[in-house]
């Protein structure tokens, strides 16, 4: 499915001008229960009009809007009667559009500041006449378009919060999304519920209910076919997908020999037994560790594993459409793209919002086969599909287990992969997993897990001198795993993990903690 239809709730459109907190207003937006959606900033007003937007948000951005090429939306925006918000980078093209005058400061902002209101506004109903803001700017506004007040002041711009109430046109010099102001959440409420009249009925319930009359309304007859990993992205799909259609929906699962203890086991029982979802339980394992025999290079690992995925699941997909019908056939296949992709990946042109893929994920399916996309989640951003997954019962094992890379426990394993050192590394993780879980810290961080490293060093075990290999734990924090830093756990818990893992796994007399931050380390190693 493109898109959701989102003329049946209060929608609100973020105008994206390349703010590394786009994506932040969006989320901010959603959780007061009033779906957002991001656009790209030149979106003409005539398609904008066509959304049926409540309000409209203009993002913040890294660019001065005097910068040779700085983004500029179509200024009939500011005629269509929509409320609309501008942040930041947002303020400063409203005050430019509309007549008013901006400059480069000689004095720039950024960081914690002091907003001062000093008019009534809509804006800040409720709120104190002084409270802490973030900034994070350069140019000001210094003189007003016509029709537009001052309402707010800060200690470096006496234009600091602007609105023409006429026109329900608001601007803020500072970055209300943020949690570093503190008081952000009720000044979006305020544009939200006081001048949009939005209601709050962006709920995960009504998601579910509207995505399985899209889903089966598009489907019909049809059935779909999804790659299932047992995270908590395609797990999701398949659960909405299963809810919408049932057995129309085959779910094809890839045993590729790296996965963590006990993953294919516990696929197939949530999937197959408890959900009764129609499950195609392919073991490659022998098929993909032959092909990575003597491979060291982490991209070529990565490369073969993708490639070998794109093999295993086009053939077996193509034996189930060997078996179709003309009234009953396999025409869809069902993903789990999420919103941020969708943002990160779309390619329009002059949107200057930076592009980021992780290169963690196993490469995409071959562009030529027969299906059409189905992808259900494409307008929710990760915690919501979190919440989706419990509102359709899922295990909460699965719901909030920790992100996993596509190709697997080879990532983990630095240097060449062999059976024998994945059983180590097996044994070691599960042994992470349980403690962090035992401690209750397990959902409190992002990731932990084992890393088995190409290190033998010398130790003593009762009165025998040995000379084996060398485990390092990777725990740490993180919002979105694009920025991580390392967890300080409690000294009990690392001795316990350590004192499990030399005297259970076999081959392992040496137990590090990996202290490095992400930048400018990265969370996998490799």
């Amino acid at each position: 499915m493109s898109s959701v239809d989102i003329t049946t709730h209060s929608t609100i459109v973020i105008l994206d001008f390349g703010s590394q907190y786009t994506q932040v207003i969006a989320r901010r937006i959603r959780e007061s229960r009033v779906y957002s959606e991001i656009v790209p900033f030149n979106l003409s007003a005539d398609r904008i009009q066509k959304l049926q937007p409540k309000g409209i948000v203009l993002s913040g951005g890294p660019a001065s809007v005097f910068a040779p090429g700085a983004p500029h939306p179509d200024p009939a925006i500011f005629s269509l009667g929509i409320p609309i918000l501008g942040i930041c980078y947002g303020v400063h093209l409203m005050a430019l559009q509309l007549n008013g005058s901006v400059e480069f400061s000689d004095r720039r902002e950024f960081g914690p500041g002091t907003l001062k209101i000093t008019a009534p506004c809509p804006l800040f109903d409720g709120l104190p006449s002084e409270f802490a803001v973030w900034n994070s700017h350069g140019d000001k506004v210094v003189s007003l378009p016509p029709g537009f007040q001052i309402v707010g002041t800060s200690e470096n711009s006496p234009f600091a919060a602007i609105e023409n109430r006429s026109r329900n046109l608001f601007g803020v010099q500072f970055h209300p999304e943020v949690a570093h102001t503190p008081l952000g959440k009720e000044i979006l409420e305020n544009f939200l519920y006081n001048i949009c009249k939005c209601r709050p009925d962006w709920t995960m319930g009504s998601f579910i209910e509207r995505s399985c009359r899209e889903i089966r309304e598009r489907v019909g007859p049809d059935k779909v076919v999804l790659g299932l990993s047992g995270g908590v992205d395609s797990s999701v799909t398949a659960a909405l997908v299963h809810r919408a259609i049932g057995d129309q929906l085959t779910c094809i699962f890839v045993n590729n020999g790296l996965l963590r203890s006990r993953e294919a086991e516990t696929v197939q029982k949530v999937f197959g037994e408890a959900f009764r979802i129609k499950l195609q339980y392919v073991d490659a394992s022998n098929r993909f560790l032959e092909r990575l025999t003597g491979v060291t290079d982490p991209e070529k690992k990565r490369k073969i594993i993708g490639e070998e995925f794109i093999r295993v699941f086009e053939s077996t997909a193509l034996e189930l459409k060997a078996l179709d019908s003309k009234e009953h056939r396999y025409r869809y296949l069902a993903q789990g793209t999420l919103y941020p992709d969708v943002i990160e990946s779309v390619a329009i042109a002059g949107n200057p919002a930076a592009m980021i893929k992780s290169h963690h994920n196993v490469g995409g399916l071959p562009e030529k086969m027969d299906f059409e996309l189905l992808e259900p989640l494409r307008q929710l951003f990760k915690d919501e599909v979190r919440q989706v997954g419990l509102e359709l019962e899922l295990p909460k094992e699965i719901v909030f287990r920790q992100p996993f890379p596509g190709p697997g426990l080879a990532v983990r394993v630095i240097g060449e992969i062999t059976p024998e050192r994945l059983q180590i590394l097996r044994q070691a993780d599960e042994i992470v997993v349980s403690e962090m879980k035992a401690a209750d810290w397990y959902y409190k961080v992002w990731q932990s897990f084992a890393v088995m490293l190409p290190v033998q060093s010398v130790g003593v075990m009762g009165d025998q001198r040995t000379y084996e290999n060398t485990i390092a734990l990777r725990i740490v924090e993180s919002q979105d795993g694009m920025t991580a830093d390392w967890v300080r756990i409690p000294y009990e818990i690392l001795a316990k993990i350590s004192s499990r893992i030399i005297n259970e796994v076999k081959g392992v007399n040496r137990v590090c903690y990996d202290v490095s931050s992400k930048p400018p380390s990265t969370i996998e190693w490799e």
